[in-house]
């Protein structure tokens, strides 16, 4: 069985995480980002991974071969001249597609991944299409998705101002072959174009997501879809948690080479990467600190993603959706609300006000 995940362009509304990585390879719990989606699919039975990527396709390659050969799956490249929007990447890979039944995925999403029960419901109604639907509480954001009692769906609401449902589409599907002869090679998108085709010949169904679902390709999303896994995994009793003590407190994923100093209070909705070294009295919540980051003596954090190798000195206080890049270096005893810095920066001053620091 193979899939195909919708990788795509720059990864701007993640900046200046992307600008190290590309965001498939951007680290969510400490594994890229995209790998969360692709252990779930193999799990599920699939092994050919086809990424469709228009940037920087050599990056990506050169780490999913081995992710690949871990794992004992094809992954391969489709590589977009120009962008082909939603759509126009499944005809790109037609000849890899046209042989069986394959999933489409948005490559930001994160939840718990019900592909099993996904292909069970698909051949159920044996119909060309099935997506799945999740409940938010704002649907004016979004479009809705109305369908039957069966799951068949009667048409899509592109941000409705008055209440018509709460389901949304949650950017992962499941397609009979045929799907492609809908199809053709140029810039189209799924959610517009196709699906309301399939759903006018009555070929396209709807199945509920179980628990919780996350688009987390930008930062304020990035956060609360950590808080929403590391919740799944508290709610499981998943040995990915570190066990809660003194210094643990909720859910924490800390990454066994990490080194952690004294009197520190860490959590709940922490994750802390390979080779981090956080110093005595440190008070961490809600944040990711990635690999190789040093964090000095009682540094203060709130939500704030902190990229590879960087140095948060003593007394520091991040908060307000703080993202450093690559390589920063704020030192000791600064306040950072709400600051993007790019890529090997040094900070010298406080930051009060939410600012992008070049």
């Amino acid at each position: 069985m193979k899939a195909l995940i919708l990788v795509g362009g720059f990864g701007t509304r993640l900046r200046p995480l992307t600008l190290s990585l590309p965001k498939p390879l951007v680290p969510f719990a400490n594994i890229p980002m995209v790998m969360h989606q692709v252990e779930a699919l193999v799990a599920a039975g699939v092994d050919h991974v086809v990424l469709a990527v228009n940037y920087r396709a050599e990056i990506m390659e050169r780490e999913m071969t081995k992710h690949a050969e871990r794992l004992g799956i094809k992954i391969s490249m489709s590589l977009e001249t120009e962008p082909l929007g939603t759509a126009g990447p499944l005809a790109l890979a037609r000849e890899i597609l046209s042989q069986d039944k394959f999933f489409v995925l948005n490559s930001d999403v994160i939840c718990n991944f019900p592909f099993k029960e996904m292909i069970e419901f698909h051949n159920k109604h044996g119909r060309e299409g099935t997506i799945l639907v999740t409940k938010v509480s704002e649907p004016s954001k979004y479009g809705v998705v109305k369908y039957d009692e069966a799951g068949k769906i009667e048409r899509f609401i592109e941000k409705p101002q008055i209440f018509v449902g709460n389901r949304i589409n949650a950017g992962l599907y499941f397609f009979n072959p045929s799907i492609l002869d809908r199809i053709e090679l140029k810039p189209t998108s799924i959610e517009q174009e196709i699906f309301p085709a399939m759903a006018a010949d009555d070929n396209l169904y709807a199945m509920d997501l179980p628990g919780f679902w996350m688009d987390v390709g930008q930062p304020p999303d990035y956060l609360i879809g950590m808080c929403l896994y590391l919740n799944s995994l508290k709610e499981k009793a998943d040995a990915k948690l570190a066990a809660l003590n003194e210094c643990f407190v909720g859910p924490v994923i800390a990454h066994p080479t990490a080194k952690i100093g004294r009197n520190c209070k860490i959590g709940p909705d922490v994750v802390i990467g390979p080779g981090v070294e956080i110093g005595d009295g440190c008070r961490l919540q809600r944040c990711t600190i990635m690999e190789g980051s040093v964090i000095k003596s009682h540094a203060w954090i709130k939500s704030a993603i902190v990229g590879w190798r960087c140095t948060v000195g003593a007394w520091a206080r991040l908060e307000g959706i703080t993202v450093l890049g690559e390589d920063v270096m704020v030192k000791d005893e600064l306040y950072l609300n709400g600051a993007r810095v790019l890529p090997h920066k040094s900070i010298k001053e406080s930051v009060p006000e939410p600012t992008i620091i070049m």
